[in-house]
This record gives C-alpha cells, sequence and structure tokens, in this order.
C-alpha cells in the first residue's frame, strides 16, 4: 500500500497560539528597549496581625506604547525559556534594589527564574545593589518557582548556600504545584514556603485542599521553613488558614498589586518576616 507524504498543515488553534507568542515577545523587547516597566507590590500580611505586612512582593509589570499595563502572566509564558526572560529579571532585580534602597524600612521579594542564576547581567545587577548597599542583602527575598528549581536543582542549591550566608532569603513559590521531589526539599532548605493558590482559594470550603494544606504546613514546620498562604480571597479562608498555624497570607483579601507604594499609601507597615 503506497502513502504519500503530504506536508503537515498548523491548525488554526496553533497558527494563533505561535501569533500570540511572536506579539507578546515584540512587546517585551519593545517595553524593555524603552524601559516601559515598573514594579507592583503587593502585602504579604501576619497572620495573626494582618495589618501588619512581613514584606512585600514586587510584581514586574510593562507597559504597551499607550502606556496600558499588561501584567506578567500575559507575556511571561512567551519568554521564560528565552534570553528575554532573563532581561526581564535584570529589569525586576534592579528595580527592586533600587527600592529597598530607597525605603531602608521595608523587606521585599523579587521574582526570578533559577535560569537567570548563571546569567552575567543577572548577576551583575546583584553584585551592584549589594555593593552600593551591603544591609539590603538582609531584606531581599529571591522568589523561585518550584518547576523553575526543579529544573537545575544542584545549580539552586549552591547559589542559595552562597547568597544565604551575605544574608539573602530564599521563597519557594507555587509550592505544592507538582514539581517538587521532596528528597531535594531539605537540600534545597528554603527560608519560605509560599503554599500554590490552587488549594487556598476557596479551603473554607473545600475539605481536600484542608487537608492537603495541613500537610503542606506541616512538611515547613518540619524543616523550620516559614510558611506563605497565596491567593487569599475570602475572610473565612483567612481565618482558617490561621488556625492551620500558616505564618502569613497574601491575596486579593488583603490588597491587590499596586503600582503605588502601599507602605506609604496604607495602614501596612512592614516589621520583618522573623
Amino acid at each position: 500500500m503506497h502513502f504519500e507524504d503530504t506536508p503537515q498543515r498548523a491548525s488554526p488553534l496553533s497558527v494563533a497560539a505561535d501569533e500570540k507568542t511572536r506579539d507578546a515577545i515584540l512587546l517585551v523587547r519593545e517595553a524593555l528597549r524603552d524601559r516601559r516597566a515598573m514594579l507592583a507590590f503587593q502585602p504579604v500580611v501576619q497572620a495573626r496581625m494582618p495589618k501588619r505586612a512581613a514584606f512585600y512582593e514586587g510584581l514586574i509589570r510593562i507597559m504597551d506604547p499607550s502606556g496600558r499595563i499588561i501584567p506578567a502572566a500575559d507575556f511571561i509564558g512567551a519568554v521564560e525559556t528565552r534570553e528575554l526572560g532573563r532581561k526581564i529579571d535584570c529589569l525586576a532585580l534592579e528595580m527592586g534594589l533600587d527600592t529597598l534602597a530607597a525605603e531602608p524600612g521595608i523587606r521585599l521579594s523579587i521574582n526570578m527564574s533559577a535560569r537567570s542564576i548563571g546569567y552575567p547581567e543577572w548577576l551583575a545587577a546583584l553584585e551592584r545593589g549589594l555593593r552600593h548597599d551591603p544591609s539590603i542583602a538582609e531584606r531581599l527575598i529571591l522568589e523561585i518557582t518550584e518547576s523553575s528549581a526543579m529544573e537545575m536543582p544542584e545549580l539552586v542549591i549552591d547559589f542559595m548556600a552562597d547568597m544565604q550566608e551575605r544574608g539573602i532569603c530564599f521563597a519557594l513559590d507555587d509550592f505544592g504545584a507538582g514539581y517538587t521531589a521532596f528528597r531535594y526539599l531539605k537540600d534545597f532548605y528554603f527560608d519560605i514556603i509560599k503554599i500554590d493558590g490552587a488549594f487556598i482559594r476557596g479551603i473554607g470550603t473545600n475539605p481536600d485542599n484542608q487537608v492537603l494544606t495541613q500537610a503542606l504546613v506541616s512538611i515547613a514546620r518540619h524543616f523550620d521553613m516559614f510558611t506563605v498562604a497565596e491567593s487569599v480571597e475570602t475572610q473565612e479562608d483567612a481565618r482558617l488558614l490561621v488556625e492551620m498555624g500558616v505564618d502569613c497570607l497574601q491575596g486579593y483579601f488583603f490588597g491587590a498589586p499596586s503600582v503605588s507604594e502601599p507602605w506609604k499609601t496604607s495602614q501596612l507597615k512592614s516589621r520583618g518576616a522573623g
């Protein structure tokens, strides 16, 4: 039986996805070229004293030519594995370090990819910031997602050991999302564990997520790691998480990410995470 080789036609869906990726890459490239970017800050509050911020998370935002703010979720997937992703990490770190230098009373977390650990420009930006003011290290928290950390665990472990000696804290973002091999957890020794929002949203009425979250809290406590619940959106969820022993809460119930500086415009005052 004879089969002819026929060219594979891309589906309309894949073509649309490719176009969306290209558009996102172009948007990011032009925004970085023109430095059309800023940080949006979201408070991470102390569970038992929710009017006090333990620290703030600085989330990168870029702007299109009209000035419209584009959240990271709209572009990070397209650039995460490219050099543009490293350049975004560089810019976020630089802006975060500038913020810490200008505001000695706050702690700030900045997201990064494990891929940026070996990127010379990112390392140079970190060294410049710490050289300018060595005390910044003790107020800087670097957040790495589970998926990113597990791609190159040995590199992350070595980097964390070096930076923790200088006072920098590390947070494991999206904990429980399904990537971490628990045999690595004790070797990583993150200072902070951020429990993935998929377990937290609506936890007050979800017995399964209550059990899973309690297990994650117990694991973090065993390894002497500070816990943060992400995506807290209701009073009921917040109350239950406090009862579970979660250390800090983050989510729209306590404050949406804002490009204004919340430590100046709200009651939340940073007191350090421990």
